[in-house]
């Protein structure tokens, strides 16, 4: 029999852990969304390599499929419910640093679902780019989600070696 208080201990530290990305996430947008407010121009900060500008995304990650028909976009975020669902379930049955990953995919999947729900729409504001190369415009959220990704990348390509090297001898 599992060991009950350990278990609560985990999952509270897995709410806690969950609930820093999307108030990190949160308390940017919303800083981002107020100065806005006030500025007649799209862009609050402009650098050599980084703006500030706020775009609204209809779409998915980094803007892609963005659609004006509303049944589509309604579809779109049950389908990204769904999906945000089985990965904290795949956070659940995971252990160690895949659970990490799969957490901050959860997390920064959350803080862009509550916009699409309360906004229609995504704040997406982080403009990274080199001269005239624009990377997509995204958000806090989207930088957790693309790092839990990439480590989930990684540790699978790092298991998959070790059970080859392994198979070999």
């Amino acid at each position: 029999m599992p060991n009950l208080k350990f278990i609560k201990k985990n999952l509270f530290f897995y709410l806690i852990f969950v609930l820093i990305i999307f108030c990190l996430d949160r308390i940017s947008k919303i800083y981002v969304i107020e100065k806005f407010k006030n500025n007649f121009d799209n862009t609050l900060y402009e650098s050599k390599f980084l703006n500030i500008h706020l775009i609204w995304n209809e779409g998915i990650a980094f803007g892609l499929m963005s659609f004006d028909e509303k049944t589509f976009y309604n579809t779109l975020t049950v389908i990204i419910i769904l999906v945000s669902l089985l990965i904290l379930y795949l956070s659940y049955i995971n252990k160690g640093l895949q659970k990490y990953a799969l957490l901050s995919i959860f997390a920064g999947s959350l803080g862009n679902i509550y916009d699409r729900l309360f906004y229609n729409a995504v704040p997406d504001f982080i403009d990274f780019h080199v001269e005239d190369f624009h990377w997509f415009i995204f958000n806090i959220a989207d930088i957790f989600i693309t790092v839990g990704v990439i480590i989930m990348i990684m540790t699978e390509f790092f298991n998959n070696n070790k059970k080859k090297n392994n198979e070999k001898f």
